[in-house]
Parts: structure tokens; C-alpha cells; sequence
């Protein structure tokens, strides 16, 4: 899955692809690298803070001169927005996929969204604070099984759903490095995962770097999810990523 942040206030970018033109040539170069999905968002979330909150009309005009153009390149479009009538807009103007950072526990319309448009979802654990005194696997297994009860009574179909343990999101560096190594534990809810480790801060705390100076950080963190049964990587650096995948796989397969 490839990012495609279209706001002035990105983390990982600042605001490169804020231009409609510039983000719908950043989604045609994103193409050639080979993503299977473009997300796209137009509301920074900023996971460590400091983000802007935005209206939903201001996330659809942010939206509604790119998302066409993304739809027409041919590859499936998700939507990244914690936004019910954002997700609606999105939904129809061709995107296929809803990516939601608070799972469902947000905006109450955006289960009852999914299930009547009958879309996958990424659900994504997310806390409003990091809590380093909490065990943080046992909460992304709680807030996972509230996701899970929200989307059954919603009417969402197992099949639908996809679960994204929030690297970042509501967690500390250490929280982070432990959440990824807890991969195998959210195995047992029987959903693939999504993870977004792409320029998050604890690589920092690892190696320092800047967040366009991690790229080899991302890539251990997404080759190691991947070993660990993670069934999509969130990546900004699409041709690093797919590149490292593949050659993986290649290796595996000569085995």
C-alpha cells in the first residue's frame, strides 16, 4: 500500500503533494513502482501530535481535484479519513477501500458505511495519548475485540474487515518496537494486518534520522511484519519497499 498524502502537514513528507497536480503525478510515478493499493488522505492524523483538524468539507475539497485522477490510473484506491461522510464522498468517486485510524470507534456511521457499501476496512488501533504505563498488546487486543463487536453489529462480514495495529498511533517508541513484535498474537483474531511502520518515529529512537532518512529502518520493520504474517505494508517509499518484498519472496521461494 502506498501513501499518498495530500495535505500541507504531513509527518513524513510536509506538504509535498498538497498540490493537486503535484499529488497526481506522485500517484502516476507510485503506479510505476508497483503499489496493489494508492491510500490516499487528505487530513493529516500525525501520530505523535500537533495535528490540524479539518472539516469534512475542507477534506473533500482537498480531495475532490485528485481522487478522479488517482481512481483512473487503474490501481485499487483506499481512503484514509476518520470521516463517515468523507468516506462517502470517496466511495463514490471510485475508491474501493476504507482505511479508518480510530477502527470504527470514531464516527459512529463508519461501520453501518462499510457494511451497507459492502467495502473492506482497515481497522487501526489508535489511543488519544501515549500511555507508557500500560501494557500496550493487551490493549490493542481489547480495542481490537470492541472493533470486531462494533463490525458484527453493524453487519459488516468477517471477510471484510482488516486489522492494523497503529504503529505510532497512541504509543511510545518502545510501545511501537513492542507492538511489532507482538505481531503473532493479533494472528489470533483471524484478520490479516495491515502495518505502517514507514518513517515512524522509534526507528529514530534506533538509529537517528530524520523521517526521510529511514527508509532502511522501515524496510527491517516491514520485512520482519511480513515474516511475522502481516498480509499488507503502508510504505511512502513504494519502490524501496517492493523491491525489498520481492527479492525476499525470491529468496523464500529458492528455499
Amino acid at each position: 500500500m502506498g501513501v499518498l498524502n495530500v495535505t500541507p502537514d504531513s509527518f513524513s513528507d510536509g506538504g509535498r503533494f498538497f498540490a493537486p497536480e503535484t499529488a497526481i503525478a506522485q500517484a502516476r510515478k507510485m503506479v510505476a513502482d508497483g503499489p496493489d493499493i494508492i491510500d490516499v488522505g487528505a487530513e493529516s492524523t500525525r501520530p505523535y501530535g500537533g495535528a490540524t483538524p479539518i472539516t469534512a468539507a475542507d477534506e473533500i475539497a482537498r480531495l475532490a481535484p485528485v481522487l478522479p485522477a488517482v481512481v483512473g490510473l487503474g490501481v485499487p484506491v483506499s481512503i484514509d479519513t476518520m470521516k463517515a461522510e468523507v468516506a462517502a464522498f470517496a466511495l463514490d468517486q471510485g475508491a474501493t477501500i476504507l482505511n479508518d485510524v480510530w477502527g470504527l470507534q470514531g464516527d459512529p456511521a463508519m461501520a453501518p458505511l462499510a457494511a451497507a457499501r459492502r467495502v473492506p476496512i482497515i481497522a487501526m488501533h489508535n489511543r488519544k495519548a501515549a500511555d507508557p504505563a500500560i501494557d500496550i498488546v493487551a490493549d490493542i487486543e481489547a480495542f481490537f475485540a470492541r472493533t470486531l463487536a462494533i463490525a458484527e453489529a453493524a453487519g459488516l462480514e468477517a471477510e471484510q474487515i482488516v486489522l492494523d495495529p497503529g504503529i505510532g498511533f497512541g504509543k511510545t517508541p518502545q510501545q511501537s518496537i513492542a507492538t511489532l513484535a507482538a505481531l503473532p498474537r493479533f494472528r489470533a483474531f483471524g484478520r490479516p494486518l495491515l502495518v505502517g511502520a514507514s518513517r515512524k518515529r522509534f526507528i529514530d529512537t534506533v538509529s537517528p534520522a530524520t523521517p526521510q532518512e529511514r527508509i532502511g529502518g522501515s524496510l527491517a520493520a516491514h520485512l520482519l511484519a511480513v515474516l511475522d504474517g502481516a498480509a499488507i505494508v503502508r510504505a511512502h517509499d513504494v519502490q524501496e519497499t517492493a523491491q525489498a518484498l520481492r527479492v525476499a519472496q525470491a529468496i523464500r521461494n529458492a528455499r
